[in-house]
């Protein structure tokens, strides 16, 4: 566990007086935090109305006993592990809660070092729950990443502001175009703060329906629409003592962004069909390639929200203004990212074409071309040939003696548009969420093109 243990939240439920106290006496100086009830109808009140990590659960109760209690509980809120108390040892009885979910059975009485060696392994379980939710999202990280590359002034600069807000609670906008590496100067942040040992969660607003945003940040309640048949926690409570990235927050829906504005004042949320009023503490780091004074002025985004977002902005600059920087990044995609059993070179003249080139996809487009490149250049030399670099002009390969560029010549502009687009998925090999990116289109627009002009890419 890396939280401290009065972040803990636990729940004991036991309608016997002198074992509740003795319970939380216990469990008090162990240093959770915990709450009592006497019964089961007041557990199921409890647990609707505040976040639990673990509940303490007697098993005979009157009016409702602790497996309806039980079956409550994980049928509408999976993330709490629940340890039934009994006063018997009833074998029958263990194995329908264990089916059930609960994590663990006791046996009154117990002693001290038992209760709280289950109720520690019941927490580092559920730690380990969280870590497979959170697990995709950092692979997905790791494997997007790389160091951080430069040493232009105007990105170490960059790299100073950053370093300066890390170790603070300020919220965090980084604006930029698209590929010059907001999410890496969101996790140096992370890496540098306070909170480095609590998850990092990324949410990319761009990438989810404005119908479905709301419930993947904040929950929702066990049938509050037709699919929901569980409880299901938010990213905001995955989160929690961590820090959210908020990945292109300028095209997040209009309808969320005051309930978005109300958790950054507040930490308080409510689950999609809930009414109940709960807290989670979150660092926000947000960043977007749009320009979101501009955006307020239209009317598409609130001005309060920018107020709160952009406590610190952080201006990732493109890399045509960093261009000294390009032979350094190459090197390190060479290097780290390219996965043969020769080490991959890249000749003079290549590497005067990537400088020369003005690069509108910027760091992410430069990757992909030498990732490209380095595939199919021969002998392990990278050369002028080897790019596809469909936005360049002819110009531009004038030292490389070859270019396959078809701007400026009597083709119709749609001609211009079906190459263009076919070379930027080409380059980017068939990822549409980056080409869209690149493009400066929407992922439904680049299917439409695709449609239209039958681009096939196999």
């Amino acid at each position: 566990m890396t939280m401290p243990k009065k972040d803990f939240s636990i729940l004991v439920v036991d309608d016997e007086e002198a074992f509740r106290y003795l319970l939380t006496s216990l469990i008090n100086s162990a240093g959770y935090q915990v709450d009592t009830v006497i019964d089961g109808v007041s557990a199921i009140n409890a647990v609707q109305g505040k976040l639990y990590h673990v509940v303490l659960l007697d098993v005979k109760m009157p009016k409702v006993d602790g497996i309806e209690v039980l079956r409550f509980i994980k049928n509408n809120y999976p993330g709490i592990e629940v340890i039934m108390l009994t006063g018997a040892a009833d074998v029958k009885t263990a194995v329908e809660c264990m089916r059930i979910g609960a994590y663990d059975f006791i046996t009154k009485p117990t002693t001290a070092d038992e209760l709280l060696a289950t109720i520690n392994r019941a927490l580092e379980r559920r730690q380990l729950l969280i870590d497979n939710i959170l697990m995709k999202d950092a692979l997905d990280r790791l494997q997007g990443s790389h160091e951080m590359v430069g040493q232009s002034d105007i990105f170490r600069r960059v790299l100073e502001v950053a370093a300066k807000v890390a170790p603070t609670e300020s919220t965090v906008l980084i604006q930029g175009p698209s590929g010059t590496g907001k999410e890496l100067i969101a996790n140096f942040i992370y890496k540098n703060s306070l909170r480095t040992d609590q998850p990092f969660v990324t949410l990319n607003c761009a990438s989810i329906p404005d119908t479905l945003i709301e419930s993947e940040l904040f929950g929702y309640e066990k049938g509050a629409f037709t699919d929901a048949r569980a409880t299901k926690p938010g990213i905001v409570e995955i989160a929690n003592k961590g820090t959210l990235f908020l990945d292109e927050i300028g095209d997040i829906s209009p309808v969320v962004q005051p309930k978005i504005l109300r958790f950054i004042q507040s930490g308080e949320f409510r689950r999609v069909g809930g009414n109940t009023a709960l807290n989670a503490d979150v660092r926000i780091l947000s960043a977007t390639n749009k320009n979101l004074k501009e955006e307020v002025r239209e009317g598409r985004f609130r001005e309060d929200l920018l107020y709160r977002l952009n406590v610190i902005t952080i201006e990732i600059p493109p890399l045509r203004e960093r261009k000294q920087d390009i032979p350094l990044l190459v090197a390190s995609f060479l290097a780290n990212r390219m996965k043969t059993k020769v080490q991959t070179s890249i000749s003079t003249k290549a590497m005067e074409v990537l400088v020369d080139y003005d690069w509108p996809g910027n760091i992410r487009e430069l990757e992909n071309v030498i990732e490209r490149a380095a595939i199919l250049c021969h002998n392990h030399v990278i050369e002028p040939q080897d790019f596809s670099l469909p936005n360049a002009p002819a110009s531009v390969f004038a030292s490389g003696g070859r270019s396959d560029q078809k701007i400026g010549t009597a083709l119709p502009l749609k001609e211009i548009e079906h190459l263009h687009i076919e070379g930027v998925l080409r380059a980017f090999r068939g990822n549409k969420a980056e080409s869209a990116k690149i493009l400066g289109i929407s992922l439904k627009t680049l299917y439409t093109k695709i449609q239209q002009y039958q681009i096939k890419l196999n």
